[in-house]
């Protein structure tokens, strides 16, 4: 397919960190995708939480399935908008890479106890992780990802952490957008994790149909279906509304989004950075639906008494790793206790900080239990 004069490629690309030859049978930004799918950090996704702690149910989705269905809907979307398919789908299964265990209860308790030392982002963690944390090439440190896939990844930074990050951080100083490419993927995963989240609340019995009639995008495609298939059982009832309001979000994204674009006619992928606003947006009716499917579930399904349980538990057990680790630190493994003397030289007790942050945001769900109940004893 002939990519948009917009859309990013390889001929427009700021490239790698560092040179490497030519990809035999890929181009480079499918080598990322390989990159993506073959770290260490993306097959640990499989046991992090989407919602659900990852051992209440086999069921629920993970952030490795979270990602798989993020990278679907990103790629449907470019292709229609004729953006670079390859690259949407390297950002969709990057993007939650610096994700810690337990979900967003996890991260905000991280958060918490690096106050003093910098604070923790899973944004800033995941662009870490591939430029720092992955250690498999003989070369070069991390994934040596290109420039628009780092980007991608780099969704949101504030102009304090922007300064730091060099070249990456400078579209943040200069108020600039990110590619097309960036953009889809940071709203394919928004309707990948509301609408699935619909589904796993439903299934665990957590949120009701009665109670997502009074979501509009919800009771639209309810009444159709029922009109439709009036003996359907609830398992395909689920499947069979779901998957017709993500086709709802998809089909208005891509009409609205196409709309932008003609509308500011660029020529350059210079000319989407410059636009001053996101090309790739739902319109807005379609928008303020999404947003009160969003309020129902953070009402309804995220502060559930049983998920808020689960969140409180989680807080609990990252706090008390990264406790027990600042005050021993031989409680950790050998290799990251020499990272911590290193880090330690440069940046005093914020480095040994941010490698035992580092240390417990790579753990899965399961893991940081079995690490809580040692660290215990």
């Amino acid at each position: 397919m002939k990519l948009a004069c917009y859309a990013a490629s390889e001929e427009n690309s700021l490239g790698r960190e560092f040179r490497e030859s030519e990809p035999s049978h890929r181009n480079q930004f499918q080598r990322d995708r390989d990159r993506v799918v073959h770290s260490s950090a993306f097959r640990r996704l499989e046991y992090k939480t989407q919602v659900f702690v990852n051992h209440v149910g086999d069921m629920f989705r993970t952030r490795l399935t979270h990602s798989i269905e993020v990278a679907q809907i990103g790629r449907t979307i470019s292709r229609s908008l004729q953006l670079n398919e390859d690259l949407t789908e390297a950002v969709c299964l990057a993007h939650d890479l610096g994700h810690t265990p337990f979900g967003h209860a996890g991260q905000d308790e991280l958060n918490l106890c690096m106050k003093e030392f910098g604070g923790f982002e899973h944004n800033l963690q995941s662009l870490r992780v591939v430029d720092v944390l992955e250690e498999k090439y003989a070369e070069f440190t991390g994934l040596n990802l290109m420039y628009e896939t780092r980007e991608g990844i780099l969704k949101h930074c504030s102009r304090s952490k922007a300064k730091e990050l060099g070249a990456i951080g400078q579209r943040f100083l200069d108020n600039l957008q990110p590619g097309l490419e960036a953009q889809v993927a940071d709203i394919a995963d928004q309707i990948a994790y509301n609408n699935h989240d619909v589904d796993d609340g439903l299934r665990a019995g957590l949120i009701s149909f009665d109670q997502l009639a009074e979501c509009e995008l919800f009771s639209r495609e309810l009444m159709i279906v029922t009109e439709k298939y009036p003996m359907l059982s609830d398992k395909r009832m689920i499947h069979e509304v779901i998957r017709r309001m993500i086709n709802t979000l998809v089909s208005d994204l891509i009409s609205n989004s196409q709309e932008n674009i003609d509308s500011l006619n660029p020529l350059t992928i210079d000319d989407v950075r410059g636009a001053g606003r996101p090309l790739v947006k739902l319109s807005e009716s379609v928008a303020k639906q999404n947003l009160e499917l969003k309020r129902f579930l953070n009402k309804h399904l995220y502060k559930h008494d049983k998920v808020e349980k689960m969140s409180a538990d989680a807080k609990q057990v990252i706090r008390q790793l990264f406790d027990g680790f600042m005050s021993e630190q031989t409680l950790l493994p050998e290799d990251v206790q020499k990272s911590i003397v290193n880090y330690e030289k440069e940046q005093g007790t914020s480095g040994k900080a941010r490698v035992i942050a580092d240390y417990i945001a790579g753990m899965t769900d399961r893991f940081a239990f079995a690490e809580s109940e040692r660290i215990s004893e």
